[in-house]
């Protein structure tokens, strides 16, 4: 535990580090797009963030590897180096496209490359759990065309969500956090030394967020941009792929005991196959979404809009840092609560447990719907937020104002304000005060 969690720091401080000076060369080199109709940003933000991510990647591979428990890694399995070969094309692909704007076709032509890499390299599906009918073993083609299927749905669903300050990186660390939990926990309790490559990588993508959130919180200083959404999606993918269809279910000797006792037993060999899809549920239902909608109008899948879950969470009336926050809510409750069910699926406080935060978490998004209003004797105790707004009086109510010429020299007077009273010029901290009294 101690050597993950060391590469994990590493690659964050590196990521970290360099993410300053790639902003200034982003800066330099024109990275900077001119605000399009779908930002919410209302200022030209640099992109280019993936570079400091990739390097990152970079040196928490490059330290697991001198490390003494994470260098049979490298020494008895080659999706390392499988991995690092497709981040390296899916990264120089999202360089070119925060720079140049490259075609949709093309990125995703580039992506399919990319896990065809992967899988030339070793890392790929070789068989399948399959509840009821156990463990089925793929043919090259099959697993090949499931790896390439996996890593294409899982880099578009993070670059799709990748809309907001923070939202991406943060989304994906806490994925990633409960995956390494996943992961550790097949290599450490059961022995299987094949789940240490998808350790090492949840552990890498971690510090790879980490490390870029200071830079990317709101107000962002720095975008990830498609090398960087692109690349945390591929890794994401990578380490899914790996403990799915590298780790043999039969090693885990989950088949003796009663009927019962198996099908419970056996709730951590099928999580595999629901683990990929509850860490990428809410980016996955964003895409699936946007496909319909845009099909729907008529549109190309790839064209770009405002109808995605974190705009529609603007569009409610939830704030940019409280949209942010209930994505990462549902990002974790989702993946943890998989999590739990794998560790002990026989309890039903995990179950009774998710339900409720699930119901806390449809209170948080309907929040702006239901804005409290205080009583009149308490609105000096209250944000604005919370008073009841103004009623101005009828028209024929409102004083009409007598010509300059009939005014008296007294009524020119005007009486001193003291200094100090706020509504002199009708202007507050949340807008303009009426005139009229209630």
């Amino acid at each position: 535990m101690r050597e993950y969690l060391l590469t994990l720091c590493i690659t964050a401080a590196v990521t970290y580090l360099l993410t300053g000076p790639v902003r200034k060369f982003a800066i330099v080199a024109g990275a900077m797009p001119e605000i399009r109709a779908r930002d919410v940003h209302r200022e030209p933000t640099p992109r280019l963030g993936g570079i400091a991510m990739f390097f990152g990647l970079c040196a928490g591979l490059l330290v697991a590897d001198h490390l003494t428990n994470l260098s049979d890694v490298f020494e008895k399995s080659n999706e390392p180096r499988a991995l690092l070969s497709g981040a390296a094309l899916i990264w120089l692909i999202g360089v070119l496209d925060d720079k140049f704007e490259i075609d949709a076709l093309i990125k995703l032509g580039g992506q399919m490359i990319a896990a065809g890499v992967m899988v030339m390299q070793g890392l790929t599906i070789l068989w399948l759990p399959v509840p009821g009918v156990g463990t089925v073993a793929l043919t090259q083609w099959q697993g090949t065309l499931l790896t390439v299927a996996l890593v294409v749905i899982t880099i578009n669903a993070v670059n799709f969500v990748d809309g907001l300050d923070g939202l991406a990186a943060g989304m994906v660390c806490i994925a990633s956090a409960a995956f390494f939990m996943y992961a550790y926990r097949i290599w450490y309790s059961y022995g299987i030394e094949a789940a240490a490559p998808a350790t090492l990588f949840a552990s890498v993508l971690m510090g790879m967020c980490l490390g870029f959130l200071p830079h990317n919180m709101h107000p962002a200083r720095i975008f990830m941009g498609d090398s960087g959404s692109m690349l945390i999606g591929l890794v994401l993918a990578a380490g899914a792929i790996s403990v799915t269809g590298q780790v043999d279910p039969d090693v885990m000797k989950l088949f003796s005991g009663s009927e019962r006792n198996a099908v419970h037993q056996m709730v951590p060999v099928y999580i595999p196959l629901l683990m990929p899809l509850t860490i990428i549920a809410i980016p996955a239902a964003d895409l699936i979404l946007a496909i319909v909608r845009r099909t729907w109008r008529g549109q190309s899948p790839f064209a770009a809009d405002r109808g995605h879950l974190h705009h529609r969470l603007l569009e409610i009336g939830h704030s940019h840092s409280r949209a942010v926050l209930i994505m990462y809510f549902w990002s974790a409750l989702i993946a943890f609560g998989a999590l739990g069910y794998s560790v002990n699926s026989a309890s039903m406080w995990i179950v009774l447990g998710v339900v409720l935060l699930s119901a806390l978490g449809l209170i948080l998004l309907l929040l702006p719907r239901f804005t409290p209003r205080a009583p009149l004797w308490a609105e000096h105790f209250v944000p604005p937020r919370y008073r009841r707004r103004a009623v101005l009086p009828p028209a024929s109510e409102v004083p009409v104002e007598a010509p300059a010429e009939e005014r008296n020299e007294d009524e020119d007077e005007r009486t001193p304000v003291a200094v100090g009273v706020s509504g002199v010029n009708g202007a507050t901290a949340v807008g303009p005060r009426s005139r009229f009294t209630r």
